[in-house]
């Protein structure tokens, strides 16, 4: 129960941040989530992962799809991904991903400390 909440937590702060605040905005979300919400090492994680990846992901997909698929279209053709905008999709969000599960795992290790 607590890692779905703290998924729920960072996708609200990291959406409610990255209005405002640059990209990287999503680390601090992830890390405030987890001093917030006490969890292991690894479900803390698993929880800053997870969270920004889905934010990540639907909001590349929403993006992509009001643009008719050209912007990813043409970035994912400069990458050796083959041409696939649903892979720039997902390099997208597994980067965003490790971004806010590094930021989680250092909030779980400073909690630990």
């Amino acid at each position: 129960m607590k890692l779905i909440l703290a998924v729920l937590l960072i996708i609200l702060l990291s959406f409610a941040a990255g209005l405002y605040l640059p990209w990287w905005s999503i680390a601090i979300a992830s890390f405030i989530s987890v001093l917030l919400i006490p969890m292991k090492n690894w479900k803390a994680f698993f929880a800053g992962f997870t969270g920004v990846f889905i934010l990540w992901a639907f909001l590349a997909w929403l993006i992509d799809m009001k643009n008719e698929h050209l912007l990813s279209g043409k970035i994912a053709e400069i990458f050796p991904l083959g041409g696939s905008s649903f892979a720039i999709i997902l390099a997208t969000a597994f980067i965003g991903g490790l971004v806010g599960g590094a930021a989680a795992l250092t909030a779980g290790f400073l909690r630990k400390s």
